[in-house]
């Protein structure tokens, strides 16, 4: 019928899963993992907890109206019980000399606090997020081959704090042209894709237990190439269980 809008194209696979990552406490580091629940706030438990500065602001490694730049958050580490299937799950912290606490005992802020040189406190999430945007961020293996070969040497994914990576063919920016998309993850996720995810001075961030240092070279080749964003946003449409080699499933806007 002339004038009515096209029909959308049909789903198609666009990679698997390689990798799903969890970072209990915002900006220090996390945990790998082979497979994860997928609540409405996210990969369950990913950010639920962070470090408050004095004025109420949340530790990260920028400032701004919700955050503070707060240094050596890396160096520290956290995970969760398992098995984990909500946000309810108490940290533990992981310190340089091997000791660790559960997030809600006050030796941990005490020690957090010594490690970064400031008063800070450990408390679960409330009214305020403490996702920088989406309550998921996914990268592709197709750009960060395109990003490495701008820069003429490789690029660890690691570098971007992403809970999903996804082996996607080729390299280029794919995933440019799926926002508004939904995508499936195995039988049960779904994800709808929003706008690409802006990017500051964290991906350049010494990362100890990831074996990275400091590179504060990479931000101004993703500003110069890429709009100083890397990957994409994404909003829970449906929960379930995400694994490691499930199948994703791009499905185009109606």
């Amino acid at each position: 019928m002339p004038g009515s809008a096209a029909a959308p194209g049909p789903p198609r696979s666009v990679g698997r899963v390689t990798a799903i990552a969890r970072y209990p406490v915002k900006s220090l580091a996390g945990e790998r993992l082979r497979q994860a629940p997928v609540t409405e706030r996210g990969v369950a438990g990913d950010r639920w907890w962070a470090a408050y500065t004095a004025d109420g602001g949340i530790a990260s490694g920028k400032t701004t109206r919700r955050f503070r730049r707060v240094e050596r958050l890396f160096a520290l580490r956290a995970r969760l019980p398992e098995p984990t299937t909500g946000d309810d799950a108490v940290p533990r912290i992981l310190f340089p000399d091997g000791d660790e606490l559960r997030a809600d005992a006050p030796a941990a802020s005490a020690r957090l606090s010594a490690v970064a040189g400031r008063d800070l406190v450990l408390r679960p999430q409330t009214s305020i997020r403490h996702h920088d945007e989406s309550a998921v961020h996914l990268i592709t293996t197709a750009a960060v081959r395109r990003l490495a070969q701008l820069r003429g040497e490789p690029v660890d994914p690691a570098r971007f704090r992403a809970n999903l990576e996804l082996d996607v063919e080729g390299v280029g920016f794919p995933e440019d042209d799926w926002a508004g998309c939904h995508l499936v993850i195995g039988d049960d996720v779904e994800l709808c894709l929003g706008p690409a995810m802006p990017r500051c001075v964290m991906v350049g961030n010494a990362q100890p237990h990831a074996g990275l240092g400091d590179d504060p070279r990479l931000l101004k080749t993703i500003g110069r190439h890429h709009g100083v964003t890397f990957g994409l946003q994404a909003t829970v449409v449906r929960t379930g269980t995400a694994c490691v080699g499930d199948t994703a499933m791009l499905i185009p806007p109606p």
